[in-house]
């Protein structure tokens, strides 16, 4: 057997956790699929499986060996597809920030995998800057200014942010007519992961900037307990319009320095520049395209 039928034949005895049961599937002899994996282990130098009487699970090595393996496979099946016409297929792993998930991708998933039944989708949520080769991240959906150049972003939606409040804090404090009357106003800390700073409130009119930062009495690290802060009342946030449109209809937030709206908030995509864009990442990046394309047009 060569290389890759080895390869093939591990993948299918640590899913089927037989030796039997994968040659059977593979149609090798039971004798030459156990000849073939202990030349693996040779090979590499390290025990892949364990075996007992009853069963044969991948050891840790084994199940790192494993993900690699399948990666390699798909990709290998989806090199010989292209000459084929076929469908994108095999595993992609996507990792994305976890409000844009809910709101916007989660939703319209159903039509992508509609399309692409043969893909195998394993999503994740976060917002920390991921290691997309160590961690095996075909690609990330992220929020925000981004500064890694080892990665190649394509920015697909900007979506406009507004200031908020709660009745009781504007009750308290007032209603700024302008970023001139936020002095003695209170802002809920929203830390930047860089540096665990908050960030300043940020207001644009007339093509001037303003960056005013405001004393807080909590830092935050998510969105959603940002926006909870400010429901409760903790002080001033900036958010996407997106996020809070119950919490505006219920007038349980309340907008206000409508004339002085915090910059658009950019939506893009990453994946490694040294990594060959596969057909399903492709497919599914410029899915994601189209979805932020049509909720962008809802939000204006």
């Amino acid at each position: 057997m060569d290389r890759i039928d080895v390869m093939r034949l591990f993948v299918r005895i640590v899913e089927r956790g037989s030796f039997a049961q994968a040659a059977r599937d593979l149609r090798v002899h039971r004798p030459t699929a156990t000849h073939a994996i202990q030349g693996l282990e040779a090979d590499l130098g390290v025990r892949l499986l364990e075996r007992t009487t009853r069963t044969v699970k991948p050891t840790l090595d084994g199940l790192l060996y494993h993900e690699r393996c399948v990666r390699l496979l798909a990709d290998l099946d989806e090199t010989e597809s292209v000459f084929r016409n076929a469908e994108p297929k095999g595993p992609l792993r996507v990792d994305m920030q976890g409000t844009l998930a809910r709101f916007f991708v989660m939703p319209a998933l159903p039509a992508f995998i509609a399309c692409y039944p043969d893909i195998a989708l394993n999503l994740s949520e976060g917002d920390r800057m991921v290691d997309l080769i160590t961690e095996g991240v075909d690609c990330v959906l992220r929020a925000g200014s981004l500064q890694d150049s080892s990665l190649i972003g394509r920015r697909i939606a900007t979506l406009p942010q507004v200031t908020l409040a709660s009745p009781a804090y504007l009750e308290r404090f007032g209603i700024p007519a302008s970023p001139k009357d936020l002095e003695g106003h209170r802002m809920v800390g929203y830390a930047a992961s860089a540096t665990g700073q908050p960030y300043p409130l940020e207001f644009g009119r007339d093509g001037r900037h303003w960056e005013i930062p405001l004393p807080h009495d909590v830092i935050v690290r998510g969105a959603e307990i940002y926006t909870a802060a400010g429901a409760a009342g903790l002080g001033l946030i900036q958010v996407p319009r997106y996020r809070v449109r119950d919490q505006l209809a219920a007038g349980a937030l309340v907008s206000v320095l409508d004339n002085f709206p915090p910059p658009s908030m950019e939506v893009s995509v990453l994946y490694p520049q040294s990594r060959h864009l596969s057909s399903r990442v492709r497919v599914f990046i410029d899915w994601l395209t189209e979805t932020f394309r049509v909720a962008e047009l809802d939000e204006q």
